[in-house]
Parts: structure tokens; C-alpha cells; sequence
């Protein structure tokens, strides 16, 4: 699929200011970007602008609890408690696996503030801990957590894991009372799952590394969204310099019966074709999606080469409405064959590129925070630092005003 694109700026911003946090060492960012993109598209309501409110980056050294902050996977504001909470993918390598709860600052002027304000354990089946490769027991896999919501209708706490396929275990869908004590695991449509056969597992499933990265609810709260990261096996190749690869499954489940309802196939961008230094390390995928009124996903793409480092774009897709625009429902497609369904017609919002960041780092996490006092919504995002010296922390912050249509 083809689209043409119009980004440009448009309206002024408030001037550009910096903060120290109060409670980490932190460097703020504010400034005077905006991204407007065209009315016309793929059936859009309405036009969208992001104005940059600023940036907060954490070194890796930043510590909370006794242990690295790092491997933030995902973010996600608990308006009836007033916070955010933040999962990390840490592998019970650096400590325990966990979630924080957080709190962030920001007006109309910029995001002036971010700090944790307290760590949690979560608890494997019989509240067992999670252990690392080395001391993990053969009957419980060591986590990788890659998104967290907070289920609306239960106030428990959802989270995914991508699964510890070196030793046999595959993706899970993972439900923790507050404070990360286990409850149970959800069942996972066959087709997410790891196939038990290892000749199956060989060419057919999720790729290691590669599954349940994002999640999301539905505004009214009754569906929620899953997200793989890359295409199944059985469904063709990652994307890679000049090519866009094979579809994304985004599958939708009942929030209360757990049963799936439908999916989506949703079709990654290509990686660049000028990429040259290892070429076949250069990935792109779903990192997040998140809910955009009742009839739209926001889906976050997230990439990596070595010639031009971390990328972002944030897509918007139709879950209701025009049929055509959602594409084929593929829930019951064992195989994605070409030209026997059709991808999601996805429409570009950002580019994080053009934002004037310092730099993109890995965006994995975003999340609705409170509007400002001027009624525009606000869109934070959160990076995972792989516990990387030459990676950061970084929170985003993003004003979005509808009806700014780019000339």
C-alpha cells in the first residue's frame, strides 16, 4: 500500500523552557514544534496536530529501590488514582520483575517534571518469583513484560509477556492484582501461541522476541486490543531495507470472557533502503497501540539500524465503521496469502523525527495523560533504555489540537 503524505508546521507554541526534576536528576525539554497532518486520508474525522510540550531523559544510572531504572516497555495513566504505571522488561537480571508507579508534570508551557514514586514485584503462578535464565525453575519462564494496562472494569492490572522461547515457553497474557500479586493467565488465541511441536514451532507462530508488545482497551472498555510486534512465521518475512515484509496481527478479545472477537492485519513500513551496516539487524515493528475514541487505534511503530538508529511513527487505523478501511478480519486465516485478504488502511500522524527531539530513542510505551487546562489532549510516550550506557530514559509529552488542516 501506497500513501502519500502531507506533514508541515502549523499554529505557534508556547516558548521553549527546560526544568531540573526534583526528585531524579533529569533534563526537560520544551519547544515550538508541531506536526499537522492533511484532512483527507483513510476515512480520518478529523486532522491532527502534535505540539511537542518536551522531553525527559534519564541516564542509566538512575536508580529507585536499589535497582537500575530501565527497560520502561510500556506507560499507562490510572486517572482514578491519579498515576502512571510503567512495566519493565527487565529478565530478573537487574532485580526483580516489576512495574513503578510514576508521576509526570506538564502545562501548556512544557513537560517540567518526572519521578517514580514506588516499585513493585510481580508475582509469577502461586506468587512465586520470577527468576533469570540461571536460576529460573524448569516449569516457570523467565519474564519479558512488554505492556500493562489497567483492566477498567476490574481495576487488576493486565500485562504481556513475549515469552522465554530458549526455554520452551511462549508469549502470555498475564492478570496481577495491584501491587503485582499473580491472579491468573488469559488464554491466547491458538494462533499467538508457540506450537508445542518444535518441528511445527520451526516455521510456523510468533518469533521469539517478536509477540505480544502492545495492548490496549477500547474507550468503552468492553474490547482489548493485543498486539503482535512482527509477523507470524507462517505469514512471511520481517521488514527489511526496502521491503515492508508481512502483516501484523492485531487481535481483539472480549474484555470480560476473554474470548477472541476479530483481528486485523496491519502492515508495517518498509526499513530504508539506503541501510547498509548490517543490514539484516535493522528492524521495525508494533511497539504500542492505544485507543482513539470509540472507531480508531493509534499504533506506534518503532525501528532500529545501526546507519540510522532508533525511528518512530505514530499510524492511526479504523476498528469500526468503514469495513473497508479495517481490512479483512483474519482471526480465522491460519495463513496471510496475498491477495486473499487485505490490510488495514493506515493514515501517518508523526513522524517523531520531525518533532525536534533531541534524538528518537526506543519508544515503546504511550498513554493518554491528562489534558491541559486548555481541553487538548495529551499524549505520553515512554522509552525502553535496554539498560544500555548509550541509550536513555526519555518521556515525551505531546499536545494534540484537532482541526489544524496542513496546507
Amino acid at each position: 500500500m501506497v500513501l502519500t503524505i502531507v506533514m508541515t508546521g502549523c499554529g505557534s507554541t508556547a516558548p521553549a523552557s527546560s526544568a531540573t526534576a526534583a526528585k531524579m536528576t533529569t533534563k526537560a525539554q520544551s519547544g515550538s514544534h508541531s506536526s499537522c497532518r492533511s484532512g483527507s486520508g483513510s476515512g480520518s474525522d478529523s486532522a491532527h496536530r502534535f505540539r511537542l510540550l518536551g522531553e525527559i531523559r534519564w541516564d542509566v544510572d538512575t536508580r529507585y529501590g536499589g535497582v537500575p531504572v530501565g527497560g520502561l516497555s510500556s506507560i499507562d495513566w490510572d486517572a482514578e488514582r491519579g498515576e502512571y504505571l510503567l512495566v519493565s522488561d527487565d529478565r530478573a537480571e537487574h532485580g526483580p520483575a516489576r512495574y513503578y508507579t510514576a508521576q509526570l508534570r506538564y502545562d501548556g508551557h512544557g513537560l517540567h517534571d518526572a519521578w517514580l514514586t514506588g516499585m513493585h514485584e510481580l508475582k509469577g503462578e502461586g506468587q512465586r518469583s520470577f527468576a533469570n535464565t540461571r536460576q529460573a525453575a524448569s516449569d516457570m519462564p523467565v519474564p519479558d513484560a512488554e505492556a500493562m494496562r489497567v483492566n477498567p472494569h476490574t481495576r487488576t492490572l493486565l500485562w504481556t509477556s513475549e515469552g522465554d522461547f530458549a526455554r520452551g515457553f511462549g508469549p502470555g497474557l498475564y492478570e496481577a492484582e495491584r501491587g503485582g500479586p499473580w491472579l491468573r493467565a488469559w488464554p491466547l488465541p491458538l494462533l499467538l501461541q508457540r506450537p508445542q511441536d518444535p518441528r511445527e514451532a520451526a516455521t510456523t507462530g510468533p518469533r521469539g522476541g517478536f509477540t505480544l508488545e502492545g495492548m490496549g482497551f477500547s474507550e468503552d472498555g468492553q474490547t482489548l486490543w493485543l498486539a503482535m510486534e512482527g509477523a507470524l512465521k507462517q505469514d512471511g518475512p520481517m521488514p527489511s531495507p526496502g521491503d515492508a515484509g508481512a502483516p501484523v496481527r492485531i487481535t481483539a478479545l472480549n474484555a470480560q470472557t476473554h474470548a477472541p472477537i476479530r483481528q486485523i492485519a496491519y502492515q508495517p513500513d518498509a526499513l530504508p533502503g539506503t541501510i547498509w551496516l548490517l543490514r539484516h539487524r535493522a528492524v521495525n515493528g508494533v511497539s504500542d497501540i492505544l485507543a482513539d475514541g470509540p472507531d480508531h487505534l493509534l499504533v506506534l511503530e518503532r525501528s532500529f539500524s545501526v546507519d540510522f538508529g532508533w525511528g518512530a511513527r505514530l499510524y492511526r487505523i479504523r476498528i469500526q465503521g468503514d469495513a473497508a478501511q479495517m481490512g479483512t478480519d483474519t482471526l480465522n486465516l491460519p495463513r496471510l496469502v496475498p491477495g486473499q485478504f487485505r490490510v488495514a488502511a493506515k493514515e501517518l500522524l508523526l513522524d517523531f523525527a520531525q518533532l525536534g527531539l533531541r534524538s528518537v530513542d526506543n519508544l515503546e510505551g504511550m498513554t493518554w495523560g491528562p489534558p491541559l487546562a486548555s481541553g487538548e489532549r495529551v499524549l505520553v510516550l515512554a522509552s525502553d533504555n535496554n539498560f544500555n550506557p548509550a541509550e536513555v530514559t526519555q518521556f515525551v509529552a505531546l499536545a494534540e489540537v484537532s482541526g489544524c488542516i496542513a496546507e
